[in-house]
């Protein structure tokens, strides 16, 4: 278990986010981060620098939720499923 919680993969369903909804999304916040990170995906065109940051951001929290429990209750469903 601890292979799996150590090599885990986060992906995004990238068809789904787009620059035009992450947009759609900050529309209304006039915070300084908020106009940072439409100032970079204006200037990047790509959203995937975006979700690598968020990626990174997230990996040691989901590895942290994934004890040896909650994975063993997780491949218990998956193998009566």
């Amino acid at each position: 278990m601890d292979y799996l919680r150590q090599h885990i993969m986060i992906d995004f369903q990238g068809d789904d986010l787009t620059a035009t909804k992450v947009r759609e999304l900050l529309a209304g916040d006039d915070s300084r981060d908020a106009k940072q990170i439409l100032n970079k995906l204006v200037a990047d065109k790509s959203i995937n620098d975006l979700l690598l940051v968020l990626a990174d951001c997230l990996l040691e929290p989901v590895q942290a939720a994934l004890t040896d429990d909650v994975m063993r209750e997780q491949l218990r469903m998956y193998s009566e499923s």
